[in-house]
């Protein structure tokens, strides 16, 4: 078992010297066993007719609107690398705002840096998208994993060669007592050991609607709140900033389905 022995070899190491080559080679080995995951993923292709179906335009970029989220991309890496922050929650107020859309443009703008690996991972629970979105159906669930009962390979599936995705087979009942527990703080602490990714992105499901954000922020460095044009109200988005703000750094709101650009 490669964790086994890589563990060994660390342990080893870290017992005989105190010295930099040691160090080096502590480093090798874990940087070796993030390949060796990453590679282990399986992988996907998302055709560019599904991801236009789906709203998806930052895959191939041929779509216009592509534009936005890579400067959203931009300042966000700019801002994450600026405060040593890795990990992002993606919520909105009420349901239908389009997290899940965003997320996964974010996320393909994301793999465009290839310098730059990405997890985004499906914490709406109660009501997953990011699956069926892609037509992925994973083998095991989102809750499995958050309770150590299944590797990572059988939730996540990669995409080229730095986007890895964590989908979810089947709704979890009692999602907030899940995500604030605290095998699934350890199990999520493991996965970045693992994996070393730049950027996590979480989708989670609406604030108001339950309590699954409240209970999941403290594990997040920041959050980025999506509202709907002409739907979402100013109480509701004023209402989310202030809890946001109370429990992670705030990054910023995206205004999803505006009619309007900004020439008019």
């Amino acid at each position: 078992d490669l964790d086994q022995i890589t563990a060994t070899l660390q342990e080893t190491l870290r017992f005989q010297s105190t010295d930099r080559l040691a160090e080096q080679a502590m480093q090798a080995c874990t940087r070796l066993g993030r390949e060796i995951t990453w590679e282990n993923l399986p992988s996907f292709e998302f055709d560019a007719e599904a991801a236009a179906a789906n709203r998806i335009v930052t895959i191939d970029r041929a779509d216009p609107a592509h534009a936005a989220f890579d400067m959203m991309r931009t300042r966000i890496l700019q801002n994450m690398r600026q405060n040593n922050w890795t990990s992002i929650a993606i919520t909105s107020p009420t349901p239908g705002c389009g997290t899940s859309m965003v997320a996964l443009n974010l996320a393909f703008s994301l793999a465009h840096q290839h310098d730059c690996r990405t997890l985004l991972i499906d914490f709406n629970l109660k009501q997953p998208r990011i699956g069926d979105i892609l037509d992925i159906n994973a083998p095991a669930s989102m809750e499995d994993f958050l309770t150590g009962s299944v590797p990572i390979h059988d939730v996540f599936v990669r995409y080229g060669d730095n986007l890895a995705i964590g989908t979810n087979n089947e709704r979890v009942e009692f999602s907030a007592e899940l995500l604030q527990s605290v095998e699934a703080a350890r199990v999520l602490q493991e996965l970045q050991l693992r994996m070393g990714p730049d950027i996590i992105l979480f989708d989670l499901p609406p604030m108001l609607s339950s309590d699954d954000v409240t209970a999941f922020l403290p594990n997040v460095d920041c959050a980025i709140l999506v509202a709907e044009a002409e739907r979402s109200t100013f109480d509701e988005v004023d209402r989310c900033e202030q809890r946001l703000a109370e429990q992670t750094k705030m990054l910023g709101v995206v205004l999803n389905r505006c009619q309007y650009g900004t020439g008019g």
